[in-house]
């Protein structure tokens, strides 16, 4: 556990807080004829409740900075540079959190479909844990050689 430094503990708390939030509200239905996940009127929507495969996938993404303080703490030998998987999920989960907050917000009509805090926590963890997994990523990457060479 020593080998631990604060890139992976920031990595893991970012997964923590995404996962948290998940079941956390992340739409609010702010007028009486609003639909959200299949209710009329208002009220509060988790991401749990509304996104029934991007839940999933926000908890297994959750799993990854967990994976890379294993690796970190066993000393395991990879083929890539430590980091670079969760660095990559982490992209992709920071990508998830603002196309179904901002792009594509769910409910009927979305102009009267709010975000509420549990969006705006999930987001910060997501950004955590890539900063996180980006930094140690860095650290541990090899020297590059030129094109052509084995």
């Amino acid at each position: 556990m020593q080998r631990l430094t604060p890139k992976e503990l920031a990595a893991m708390f970012g997964a923590l807080l995404l996962a948290a939030c998940v079941f956390g509200p992340w739409y609010a239905a702010v007028s009486p004829l609003a639909e959200i996940a299949g209710s009329a009127g208002i009220g509060d929507k988790s991401a749990w409740q509304v996104h029934h495969i991007l839940r999933w996938v926000f908890l297994v993404i959750a799993i990854a900075p967990f994976v890379l303080a294993y690796v970190i703490a066993r000393d395991h030998q990879l083929s890539w540079a430590r980091g670079e998987l969760t660095a990559v999920l982490s992209i992709l989960v920071v990508g998830l959190v603002l196309y179904v907050g901002v792009i594509d917000r769910p409910g009927e009509p979305p102009g009267q479909i709010e975000l509420r805090w549990g969006w705006y926590v999930a987001l910060a963890g997501s950004l955590l844990m890539l900063t996180g997994a980006a930094l140690r990523s860095g650290e541990s990457a090899g020297a590059r050689k030129p094109p052509g060479m084995i």
